[in-house]
């Protein structure tokens, strides 16, 4: 495996493998991409799509990304929560983005601080970051489980 460049994520952008709707070139860093936050949700509560929430101490919430990402057969990525963040207290969970993924992300938090955070649509959150397989798979991820293929918005854990 090798990690993507910014050229590299340019060039797959380029040519069609890798998708990242909408692109902002500010977004783009020198081995990832920022992915922006486009939903904020309490678990069983409704999302909102504009403004700021208040995270209290202690207290799960979830966020989606404004990007849809799209991987070829051959691309697959990581996720990180930007230290920026961290540094707030906030813990969060990643799992490999699968080659053959199409949707926006959901990513898992925890405000592990005491104090609350305000966390705001429109921040940046996580880097995705992009790496080429050895060969293409044989099953991409719609065609293993794809149980979050083509989600949209905060899609809370399907396995209640």
């Amino acid at each position: 495996m090798a990690v993507l460049s910014d050229k590299n994520i340019l060039t797959a952008l380029d040519s069609g493998i890798l998708k990242i709707d909408p692109f902002n070139q500010d977004n783009l860093t020198p081995n990832g991409y920022d992915l922006t936050i486009s939903e904020i949700a309490l678990p069983n509560t409704s999302a909102i799509t504009t403004g700021s929430l208040s995270i209290q101490p202690n207290t799960r919430f979830a966020v989606s990304t404004l990007e849809n990402i799209v991987c070829a057969s051959n691309i697959t990525a990581q996720l990180w929560l930007r230290t920026s963040w961290a540094r707030k207290g906030v813990m969060a969970t990643f799992g490999k983005v699968d080659a053959g993924f199409d949707g926006t992300l959901t990513i898992a938090s925890f405000n592990a601080d005491t104090e609350e955070i305000i966390i705001s649509i429109g921040e940046t959150y996580a880097q995705i970051v992009f790496e080429t397989l050895s060969e293409k798979a044989e099953k991409v991820y719609g065609e293993r489980s794809g149980n979050y293929q083509n989600q949209s918005g905060i899609t809370w854990s399907k396995d209640k």
